[in-house]
C-alpha cells in the first residue's frame, strides 16, 4: 500500500490524476432556515483550487479556503443571503467553463428543529445490520464494493440490510423497544472485515450492501410512524483507510500522522483516562488521543477547523435528511475533547431536544460522569462536554460480577448497590444509557449459560433503574456468543429467520423454541409494561443495602410507587417488610407485574431463589 503521505505529496506536486474538474460536492445540498446560516461547501476535483470559483445569481462567497492539496477548495456562504432555491457553482479557467454544479437549498420539514429524541421513556434496541435480516438479496455483493457477501466467513459480510430491518419492524415494536440503534451503515469499502461499519469510506453515503440513502430515510420514517426513533451510530474519531479523502488528503494535518510509524500508523495506548489526568505526561496523552485504533482506521484530527466543520455539517445533514431521533457516538473520549464540545454544541444548538450518547468506556463513575454536559466533575477539570448522555460502563462491568460472585462485604449484589451510590456525580442521571451487553462485549447469555433466571434478573434491573435501557438483538431469544473463543463474530451471530435459507424463524412466536419463547415473552411483557410508566422513566429512587444476596429498591413519584426485589441467592430468602416501612407507608397491597399475582404488604415475604419481582404498589 502506498503511504498516505506519499499520496499527499503526489497531490501537492500536481502529479497526474484521473480526476474530473468537479468530481465531488459535499454536502450535496443543504436547507434554508437553519439556526446557523453559515454553510461550508467542499468542492473536489483535479487542481480545482487553481481555477476561478464563482456562484450564480449574484450570490456572495464569504470565503474560499484553499489547503495544501490543490484538489480541494472550501467555499463558505451565508444561506440567509441566498434567496433562490437553487444556484450554480461554476469552475472556470479564464473564459473556459470547466464544470458546474447545481446546488439546492431545500425547505426544512415542519418542526424539524424541535424534533423529539430518545429519552428515559425509551428502550433502545441495538442491531448489527449485517447480521439481522436479509431483505434484499440483490444488494448482497455490490460491484463497487471490494468485499462480497459470504455467510460461511464468520468475519465476512452476511447480507443483512435495511430492507431486512424494515421487514421486521413489527417484531421490534411488539417486543417493546421504542428506539433502534444501528451500528454504522455508511459505506465501509475495506477489503475485509467491513461488515462492522466502523472504518467508513464515505460519510455521505449508505453502504450499498445495506441499501441506499433513500432506504435509510424510509426506515427512519417507518419508525417515526410507530412513534419510534432511529439512532445513528456516528464515528468522529477515525475513518477507513480507503476513504476517498484519506487516499487524497486535503492536508497532512487532516489526520494524526506519525512520521516514525508504518504508513503514518501508530497504535493508540487506549489510556483515555489521560484526558482528565492533570498529572498525565504529554507523550501518554498524545498516544491515547492521536494514536490509531487500527491500521485500517486513520485517526482524524478534530483540532483542524476544516475537519471539525466537515464532521459537524455531516452530522447535521444526516439528522435533517434522515429525520433521525438521536446519535450514539463511537469512542467518544478518544477525540479531542475541546473540539468535540464544539461539535456537540453545534448540533444541540440546531436541535435543542436532540440526544447524543457517547461511548464512554471508563471504569469509574467519576470518569464517566465528567463527559456529560454540565457535569460538576467535568467542571472541576475546567471542562463542559455539551454531550447530553453517557453510557454507564461501571454498572455494565459490575452486573455480571455481582450475579456470579459469592456474597461478601464487598462482593455480590453490594457491587450493584455501590454503583448507584455515585449517581450524584451525574448532572442528569435519567439521561444515562444502562445495559449489560452490546456488540463489543461478551454476550450476557454466554456468561450465564443461557440461564433464563439470570437474564430475567439482568433485564429487570436495567429496565427499572434510572436511565435509558439498551438491549442487544437476539438476547431476547437467549442468543449466545463466546467472544473469548470465537472473537467478535461469535457475539454477532445471524438472527435465526433473517435469511430465506434459515431453517428456523425466531421472528415468529410460532417459530421459536420453548426456550426462546421464555426469554422473548418475559422481555415483551416487561418492556411493554415499561412504556407507560412515568415512575420508571423519571421517578425518584430509594435503595436498600442488599442483604443475603437480595437487592430491594423503590421507584416512586407523587402518584405511583414500584418495588423491585432481586434475589440472587441460590436459596429462597425471607423478606422482612418492616425494613421497608418508609417506602411502603400508605400502601396496603400490590401486584407483581410479570405474574399478575396480588401481593399483601403484611408480615414477611418469601422471595424465590434467583428471582426478580416488580410490584406495583396500591393504596
Amino acid at each position: 500500500m502506498k503511504t498516505i503521505y506519499a499520496v499527499l505529496a503526489l497531490s501537492i506536486a500536481s502529479a497526474a490524476f484521473s480526476q474530473k474538474t468537479l468530481e465531488r460536492v459535499e454536502p450535496a445540498f443543504w436547507w434554508k432556515g437553519m439556526k446557523n446560516p453559515e454553510l461550508q461547501i467542499l468542492v473536489y476535483g483535479k487542481d480545482i483550487a487553481n481555477n476561478e470559483i464563482t456562484l450564480s445569481d449574484g450570490i456572495r462567497i464569504k470565503d474560499i479556503q484553499k489547503v495544501e492539496n490543490p484538489n480541494y477548495a472550501f467555499i463558505t456562504v451565508n444561506t440567509n443571503e441566498i434567496n433562490v432555491p437553487k444556484f450554480t457553482i461554476n469552475i472556470k479557467k479564464g473564459k473556459k467553463n470547466l464544470g458546474t454544479y447545481t446546488y439546492e437549498l431545500k425547505q426544512r420539514n415542519s418542526g424539524s428543529a424541535d424534533r423529539e429524541s430518545f429519552t428515559s421513556k425509551d428502550v433502545m434496541y441495538l442491531i448489527m445490520p449485517d447480521r439481522f435480516a436479509n431483505g434484499d438479496e440483490k444488494n448482497d455483493s455490490m460491484p463497487y464494493l471490494t468485499e462480497k457477501a459470504d455467510r460461511s466467513l464468520p468475519n465476512g459480510r452476511h447480507g443483512g440490510d435495511l430492507k431486512g430491518i424494515i421487514n421486521n419492524l413489527d417484531y421490534i415494536q411488539n417486543l417493546g423497544a421504542t428506539a433502534v440503534w444501528l451500528t454504522p451503515v455508511n459505506e465501509d469499502n475495506e477489503k475485509v472485515y467491513s461488515y462492522h461499519g466502523y472504518a467508513q469510506t464515505d460519510l455521505y453515503k449508505i453502504d450499498g450492501s445495506y441499501g441506499t440513502n433513500e432506504e435509510y430515510r424510509s426506515l427512519s420514517r417507518e419508525l417515526n410512524k410507530r412513534n419510534m426513533k432511529l439512532v445513528m451510530d456516528y464515528v468522529t474519531n477515525h475513518w477507513g483507510v480507503s476513504h476517498w479523502m484519506i487516499k487524497d488528503l486535503p492536508s497532512k494535518d487532516w489526520i494524526h500522522w506519525f512520521s516514525d510509524g508504518e504508513d503514518g500508523f501508530k497504535r493508540s495506548n487506549y489510556k483515555i483516562t489521560t484526558q482528565f489526568d492533570t498529572n498525565a505526561s504529554e507523550i501518554d496523552k498524545k498516544s491515547a488521543l492521536d494514536g490509531w485504533f487500527d491500521k485500517t482506521m486513520p485517526d482524524i484530527n478534530q483540532k483542524n477547523p476544516l475537519v471539525l466543520k466537515y464532521i459537524t455539517q455531516n452530522a447535521i445533514w444526516w439528522i435533517e435528511y434522515a429525520e433521525l431521533g438521536g446519535f450514539r457516538v463511537d469512542t467518544y473520549p478518544y477525540n479531542d475533547k475541546e473540539a468535540m464540545a464544539k461539535w456537540a454544541k453545534a448540533i444541540t444548538d440546531e436541535y435543542p431536544k436532540f440526544n447524543i450518547v457517547g461511548e464512554t468506556w471508563l471504569s469509574t463513575t467519576g470518569q464517566i460522569s465528567a463527559w456529560q454536559k454540565d457535569s460538576k466533575t467535568g467542571e472541576a477539570a475546567g471542562y463542559n462536554s455539551n454531550l447530553p448522555s453517557v453510557m454507564d460502563f461501571m454498572l455494565f462491568s459490575d452486573m455480571p460480577k455481582a450475579l456470579k460472585e459469592k456474597e461478601g462485604w464487598n462482593t455480590g449484589m453490594i457491587k450493584i448497590y455501590d454503583s448507584f451510590t455515585s449517581d450524584f456525580l451525574y448532572h442528569d442521571i435519567n439521561n444515562v444509557l444502562v445495559f449489560f451487553e452490546n456488540h463489543d462485549t461478551e454476550r450476557w447469555n454466554e456468561i450465564f449459560n443461557a440461564d433464563p433466571k439470570a437474564y430475567k434478573m439482568g433485564l429487570t434491573l436495567i429496565s427499572t433503574v434510572r436511565g435509558i435501557p439498551q438491549i442487544y438483538y437476539g438476547s431476547e431469544i437467549g442468543m449466545r456468543g463466546d467472544k473469548n473463543k470465537g472473537g467478535d463474530a461469535d457475539i454477532r451471530r445471524d438472527f435465526p429467520g433473517g435469511w430465506k435459507s434459515d431453517q428456523q424463524n425466531a421472528f415468529s412466536l410460532s417459530g421459536q423454541t420453548p426456550e426462546q419463547k421464555e426469554f422473548f415473552q418475559f422481555t415483551q411483557k416487561l418492556l411493554n409494561w415499561r412504556k407507560s410508566k412515568e415512575v420508571i422513566h423519571n421517578g425518584k429512587t430509594k435503595n436498600y443495602v442488599p442483604e443475603n444476596g437480595v437487592f430491594t429498591y423503590f421507584r416512586y413519584n407523587q402518584n405511583e410507587s414500584v418495588m423491585v426485589v432481586i434475589n440472587n441467592n441460590e436459596k429462597d430468602q425471607t423478606l422482612d417488610l418492616k425494613r421497608f416501612e418508609e417506602s411502603l407507608k400508605g400502601f396496603s397491597k400490590g401486584k407483581e407485574v410479570i405474574s399478575g399475582k396480588e401481593w399483601t404488604l403484611q408480615n414477611n415475604k418469601v422471595i424465590p431463589a434467583k428471582t426478580a419481582l416488580i410490584i406495583e404498589l396500591e393504596k
